[in-house]
């Protein structure tokens, strides 16, 4: 399972600095629900300070005995107090008897005609900055739960039955309540009206949120003036980093598209190694890729040249022998030339195979899927499969091999390298010679956390020219024994296997076996490849 990938450096600053404003917002809202909380809490203390305060006045001055042990509030001396009291705050207080009835209300003008007194609301912004804060306040209701507030409803004739907060109050207990108005909340204080223990009625303040509102609007106001100075911020901050994000990635686009309609080699990839972020890393890789391209179709022009060289020595030959046998009436004269025909069309038919061979391997690496190999069984099978071949020329093959050494790639391939090198070490062993043939784990440091697969292939021939180690692995070269035939090989096997090595990420080098005084007594291929833990 692949792992996600980590979010890029732009990618991660252009993220924070968008939610900055927003996470400006978002604090200050919730800094506005709790300091909304605080104010209520605080109204609410000092609610009910004045209700206690009324309560006491009503149960001092207001209540009158019916008898020895029956107290009862007075209808008129009630009012009064409430009115005169309410007068002094900007509450709104009512009085409930015993059995639930309303007998006082600092709002109505009780007399002749009931006049209901009730202040306006104050004027409300319906400009821009108004239907902004209006927004303003719905989000924040929304995240303070405001709406879930029960909604205040006053009937025309009321009862100690509308109002939970009194019904409580009746049985001794001081209650508060919060309620949606019209554009506001309603604080509310329900205290019981007692005396000696006896209650007497339930008195209920209640008050406006307006000088509430008038501090969060502050507030608000506050908080919106920082969210737009960040968001101002964020946004030149946002278009800079586009700037700095589509300049470079245009240039790389007209940069690519005149290397992919150039003619030549003048056009590059722009260079932004000053750049430690995603857009330098895809210059870099646009600039890996342009000269790897070009290092391809060097190669397939070499490939052709080459391949043209090596197919027009034998059709020079076909053709002189052709020419030749037209004119030759001597039998065995006639039969060298079709034997030389011969010859020159298997050599020809070689060359076009393992020309073909040589060409497929790029896409093979590619499109084919790479498997867990174990390096040790392939040199066990290829031993014993070559033993045969070593027996003719009375050489042997030795191995020394090392368990469970893994590598990941293809394992077709990998065994035509090592069948390559194993035949052309008997090709070029003398009679009676040795073979030796070696695989073993290779940690280049205690520290190094991967391992590596080191294969050699040893002889005990003439060796390699000197000088020419590394010709070896071009291709064409051929540098084969005196004894064999002309002709037999195509120069590409070496080439091949070098090819394939360095597509598994592994290296190939060969070198001459030499004694203390400099003799060469040998060759030897060595093979590298990266190793992998074992299957348990």
């Amino acid at each position: 399972m692949r792992k996600p990938k980590a979010l890029s450096p732009i990618t991660r600053r252009i993220l924070a600095i968008n939610l900055l404003a927003l996470g400006i917002l978002v604090a200050g809202l919730l800094y506005l629900g709790e300091y909304r909380k605080s104010l209520i809490k605080t109204e609410f203390a000092a609610l009910e300070t004045q209700a206690e305060m009324f309560a006491g006045a009503l149960a001092e001055g207001a209540v009158t005995r019916r008898n020895s042990s029956r107290q009862q509030l007075v209808k008129r001396q009630t009012n009064q107090i409430i009115r005169r009291l309410a007068q002094t705050t900007s509450t709104r207080a009512r009085l409930f008897e015993p059995k639930g009835q309303l007998i006082a209300d600092s709002r109505l003008l009780l007399g002749r005609i009931a006049v209901e007194v009730e202040a306006l609301p104050p004027p409300r912004d319906s400009g821009f900055l108004g239907s902004l804060l209006n927004l303003y306040d719905r989000i924040a209701k929304l995240i303070v739960g405001e709406n879930d507030i029960p909604l205040f409803q006053e009937k025309a004739l009321q009862h100690a039955r509308d109002y939970p907060e009194v019904l409580k109050a009746m049985t001794g207990e001081t209650t508060t309540q919060i309620r949606r108005g019209k554009g506001r909340m309603i604080l509310s204080v329900a205290v019981p009206v007692q005396r000696y223990k006896q209650v007497l009625g339930a008195l209920m303040l209640s008050k406006g949120s307006e000088g509430i509102d008038a501090v969060l609007l502050q507030v608000r106001l506050d908080i919106l003036a920082v969210f737009f100075v960040a968001l101002a911020i964020t946004i030149l901050l946002s278009l800079y980093l586009a700037r700095t994000i589509a300049r470079p990635i245009l240039r790389l686009s007209r940069a690519a598209e005149q290397v992919r309609y150039g003619q030549h080699r003048q056009y590059t990839i722009p260079d932004f190694k000053g750049r430690h972020d995603e857009i330098g890393e895809l210059a870099a890789a646009l600039n890996e890729m342009t000269e790897a391209l070009w290092q391809r179709l060097d190669a397939i022009e070499r490939f052709a040249a080459d391949v043209a060289h090596e197919i027009k020595n034998p059709l020079t030959s076909l053709r002189s022998a052709v020419e030749t046998a037209s004119q030759v009436t001597d039998p065995e004269q006639l039969r060298a030339l079709l034997a030389i025909i011969r010859d020159d069309v298997q050599r020809l038919d070689r060359l076009i195979s393992d020309i073909s061979d040589a060409s497929r391997v790029d896409a093979e690496m590619s499109r084919g899927e790479t498997i867990p190999v174990d390096i040790g069984k392939m040199l066990e099978t290829l031993a014993d499969v070559h033993q045969s071949m070593a027996k003719e020329r009375n050489t042997t093959i030795e191995l020394s091999i090392e368990k469970e050494l893994m590598v990941l790639g293809h394992e077709s391939r990998l065994g035509q390298v090592f069948r390559n090198l194993m035949e052309n070490a008997i090709t070029f062993s003398p009679q009676q010679g040795r073979i030796v043939v070696t695989a073993a784990q290779e940690i280049p440091d205690k520290k190094a956390s991967s391992s590596w697969v080191r294969v050699t292939v040893e002889d005990q021939g003439r060796g390699l020219p000197p000088g020419k180690e590394d010709s070896i692995f071009n291709r064409f070269y051929t540098e084969r024994p005196e004894t064999e035939k002309f002709g037999m090989h195509s120069g590409l096997g070496l080439s091949i296997s070098k090819q394939i090595v360095e597509a598994h990420n592994g290296t190939i080098v060969a070198e001459n076996i030499k004694t203390a005084e400099g003799t060469i007594i040998g060759a030897r291929f060595l093979v590298h490849l990266p190793g992998m833990a074992s299957p348990s």
